[in-house]
């Protein structure tokens, strides 16, 4: 396409005026190649990253064919992790700003399922949500799929590796064989051409590299006799760069979890993020690290997929990855948006095979770093610039971000810059205040009212 500006697509007046106020005026790579093909209804294999804009790609494509005087689902986008899904939807509203009465529902596990089979009563014209929820609506008669047209796989080669695949295919039995398939994948292995193969028709193929500019990302590794040394190379680390925000990658659960309790028994503020975690607790973790009254997340890949964090200081990858793209797809998160990033990577020399791995897809090789020169003072390390109070009240109460907000401010005494990332859920909110006014702040949420009412409020540590 000559132009990549939305304006040389077929899409109305209302979209294009709604695109122009999201500051929407360029498009990505990836919605510069996709989007004609996906507003020609043809099937379509995307290879991206996260971050690449292929969200708005689909979603204008599934608005643009949507017709909203038929009250049915015409669109199914699965995603690996509610988390996603979320994400997904709350994009797709924004997009649909312009179309009046569009009726977006997000299906996910760890929520009531009752809930959402009222609401599905009242029909809608999107689904979001995740393979096993999806499958279980199918299941249960609650939810019919006869009259899609558009189905969306998210974040594609994720959903296998979270053990989807036979969900998948469930789901996909139950859709009509005559629709649009959009596949959308950050790496393509095996398992998703034959994917594609199964399930696309002559679909049109689309790869567009990494839009992180590996120039702003400085890329150290460390190299270690033992594994056991890796915890005082990251102390020394953490102390060294004093990041505000820092993901570490782990392999498994077990790991994970271990890691994060030896930081936080060291008194670091230092949460895990993995499979294992019930929902609510997960919710709460993500909600701490995006609003940065978390200073360390230790994450698994696939617990990680999906985060929407603006700012990342550092990525530790305290094992490599056995792909050498899920490395790219790991320090991709930091260095964004015009900011400086730094990604860096403990190896041992068992893991020798995957640095030669990542060097070969980077056409490059890698910078080795001497932990010994690192500046380690001990008492470097910072706490984080929020604390969270979490609210025993949520959309279900029909309380908006407004309320809590103006709950502190006002003849409450605090400043609105004094207040950050407000998240509402259906029976819990969460607001991040500046930690030198956290007990002032609890103290005049429990003293006070939210939209009229008492409401039970705690702080987390």
């Amino acid at each position: 396409m000559s132009s990549s500006l939305f304006n040389v697509l077929p899409l109305s007046k209302s979209m294009l005026s709604n695109l122009d106020s999201l500051n929407y005026h360029e498009m990505t790579p990836i919605q510069a190649e996709s989007l004609p093909m996906i507003l020609n209804g043809r099937d379509l294999i995307a290879k991206a990253k996260t971050g690449s804009g292929k969200t708005a790609a689909f979603g204008i494509g599934l608005l643009h064919h949507l017709k909203v005087d038929f009250y049915r689902v015409q669109s199914l986008v699965l995603c690996p992790t509610r988390e996603l899904a979320d994400q997904v939807a709350k994009e797709l509203r924004r997009l649909a700003r312009a179309t009046h009465n569009v009726k977006i529902l997000t299906l996910c596990g760890g929520m009531p399922f009752g809930p959402q089979i009222g609401s599905l009563e009242h029909g809608a014209h999107i689904i979001v949500g995740t393979p096993g929820r999806i499958q279980e609506h199918l299941r249960k008669g609650t939810l019919e799929l006869k009259d899609l047209s558009i189905l969306v796989l998210d974040e594609a080669d994720r959903m296998l590796d979270m053990g989807f695949e036979d969900s998948i295919q469930s789901i996909i039995s139950q859709c009509p064989s005559q629709r649009q398939t959009l596949l959308f994948s950050a790496t393509y292995p095996d398992q998703i051409a034959k994917m594609a193969s199964d399930y696309l028709s002559d679909p049109v193929e689309v790869t567009v590299e990494s839009l992180h500019d590996q120039t702003r990302i400085a890329q150290n590794f460390y190299e270690l006799e033992h594994t056991h040394e890796k915890y005082l190379l990251i102390e020394r680390l953490l102390a060294h760069y004093q990041p505000e925000s820092t993901v570490i990658f782990c392999h498994t659960k077990k790991d994970c979890q271990d890691l994060a309790d030896q930081l936080s028994n060291d008194g670091y503020s230092a949460l895990a993020l993995h499979g294992d975690l019930e929902q609510r607790d997960r919710d709460q973790v993500l909600v701490r690290f995006s609003n940065r009254s978390c200073s360390i997340l230790v994450a698994t890949d696939v617990a990680a997929r999906g985060l929407d964090i603006k700012a990342l200081d550092v990525v530790i990858n305290f094992e490599l990855p056995r792909d050498p793209e899920v490395y790219v797809h790991r320090i991709g998160r930091t260095g964004r948006a015009g900011h400086e990033g730094v990604a860096l990577s403990l190896v041992t020399p068992a893991e020798g095979h995957r640095v030669n791995r990542i060097e070969s897809l980077l056409g490059d090789t890698v910078k080795w770093d001497d932990g010994s020169r690192l500046n380690d003072q001990q008492s470097a390390f910072k706490e984080p610039p929020m604390v969270t109070l979490c609210i025993d009240g949520g959309k279900k109460n029909k309380i908006r971000p407004g309320d809590i907000l103006g709950a502190l401010t006002g003849e409450a005494g605090f400043k609105a810059e004094q207040i950050g990332k407000i998240d509402i859920f259906p029976f819990h909110s969460y607001v991040a205040v500046k930690r030198d006014l956290g007990k002032a702040a609890l103290k005049r949420l429990q003293d006070g009212k939210v939209k009229g009412r008492k409401v039970k409020v705690r702080m987390f540590r």
